[in-house]
């Protein structure tokens, strides 16, 4: 089966999970941005298409793109994953999940989530400065959790959580050797 995986990435935690991914499965890799080049002909050629992108503000940056490209490729196999610095498990993950794709879109993609971390040093301005922002607001929050605080306290500065194992469901999936694992 020849695979295709796309990202995007802005700290590479994504873009390591794309490698990692290609890798494993033996598939091209390109940057979102070279794909956006790409003729509708260039994606004939593949068989499984995924789109990698990261978690911001509870979606996938940049996944309109893939989504409305997926369209007109429901007779391949598609899959996108999304990168973010929540541990997988939380219930926040399994609500980006679940919003990630319409009902519909659900019949012919399946998403997943791999952690990653945060990367303040690789982080544009205005995104460093709107999350520190958001983790000192919530940090002071009087009714927090311990969980809360564990987690405010582990964002407020760079770490990573990214472990080559969270591509084996996809790895699986673009195979076609499971779905179950899949939302």
């Amino acid at each position: 089966m020849k695979t295709l995986i796309i990202y995007t990435s802005q700290t590479g935690f994504t873009k390591r999970y794309a490698h990692w991914l290609a890798d494993r499965v033996g598939g091209d890799l390109l940057d979102l941005k070279e794909a956006q080049k790409k003729g509708n002909d260039y994606f004939d050629t593949y068989d499984a298409i995924c789109y990698g992108g990261w978690a911001m503000a509870e979606k996938i940056v940049k996944a309109k793109w893939f989504l409305e490209k997926a369209e007109n490729w429901k007779n391949k196999r598609l899959a996108m994953f999304c990168v973010g610095g929540t541990p997988n498990g939380e219930p926040q993950v399994d609500a980006l999940l679940q919003n990630a794709l319409t009902d519909e879109q659900r019949d012919y993609i399946k998403v997943f989530y791999c952690q990653g971390g945060m990367s303040y040093e690789k982080m544009s301005a205005p995104t460093r400065i709107t999350m520190k922002m958001f983790v000192s607001a919530i940090r002071n929050k009087k009714d927090a959790t311990p969980e809360q605080k564990a987690m405010f306290d582990r964002m407020a500065s760079s770490y990573d959580i990214s472990d080559i194992r969270y591509i084996e469901p996809i790895a699986a999936y673009l195979a076609g050797m499971e779905e179950e694992k899949a939302v």
